[in-house]
């Protein structure tokens, strides 16, 4: 996780300097409920907008820079979020559950070996009954990158095939600023059961 350390000393295309409109669509259907975690925050965002909306958030991150650049986004939004420095891999020391877990981008540069210590931590700070968003860049976007990888729908459903529930899994679309008419991808509603 260096690389995105490395990444935030400049402007990442993923940094739109707003909300994933995806999220801001979950908050004002009513689909975000209860206290909110935000997993790989990157810069706040999506955490300083539904703490805008009345959430109680925390927003994490493993780049330090990224959470420098989150805390310092706070005051002009007029929000307060906490924002430490966490590995989602490893959400126990949260001491704490929330109803809605949401990540934007974190699932699709995660390797195979680190899926499963992902799916127990959300386990672990997730309700019963919580729901997790996830936005992860599609399999089925065209072209030849390979960073960050592109996720199956059925890679998703295999990851939470226990102790979830899968929601619909829905083609969506993640927004960065080199591309203005985003990537392809999916957005993934799973219940905790």
């Amino acid at each position: 996780m260096e690389f995105f350390d490395e990444v935030y000393r400049g402007a990442p295309t993923w940094d739109i300097h707003r909300a994933q409109r995806e999220y801001v669509a979950l908050e004002e259907s009513g689909k975000i409920a209860g206290d909110v975690l935000d997993v790989g925050s990157g810069t706040g965002e999506n955490a300083l907008f539904l703490a805008g909306r009345g959430h109680v958030v925390w927003g994490i991150d493993r780049a330090p820079r990224a959470i420098a650049i989150a805390r310092e986004r706070e005051p002009e939004r007029g929000c307060a979020v906490p924002f430490p420095v966490r590995d989602a891999l490893n959400l126990h020391w949260l001491d704490r559950t929330f109803g809605t877990v949401i990540d934007s981008g974190l699932f699709h540069v995660l390797g195979d070996f680190e899926c499963p210590p992902y799916v127990r931590s959300f386990s672990r700070v997730l309700r019963p009954g919580g729901r997790c968003f996830m936005l992860a860049f599609s399999d089925l976007e065209p072209g030849e990158f390979s960073l960050p990888r592109r996720v199956a729908s059925g890679e998703v459903r295999e990851s939470f095939s226990i102790g979830w529930r899968i929601d619909p899994i829905r083609p969506a679309v993640f927004e960065s600023r080199i591309r203005p008419e985003g990537s392809l991808a999916w957005l993934s509603a799973l219940t905790r059961v």
